[in-house]
């Protein structure tokens, strides 16, 4: 499995992913749309912490910066 996501890419997910932390353990987000946030949350940081990402791979779509 090759990498395929910058660190700015990986960086945004995270924020993402903890920005819906706080959101739902704040009580702003609940019933459903937690669950659903909550599941894209996870995924943006499993996606972060590996450095590919799955939907990524079939457009060959890569976010790492090409060396000059």
């Amino acid at each position: 499995m090759k990498k395929n996501m910058g660190i700015i890419d990986r960086i945004v997910r995270v924020i993402l992913a903890v920005t819906v932390a706080v959101l739902f353990f704040t009580g702003q987000i609940t019933g459903i749309l937690a669950v659903v946030l909550g599941i894209i949350a996870l995924i943006f940081v499993v996606t972060s912490a590996i450095g590919f990402c799955p939907l990524y791979a079939p457009f060959k779509i890569s976010t790492i910066k090409k060396k000059q």
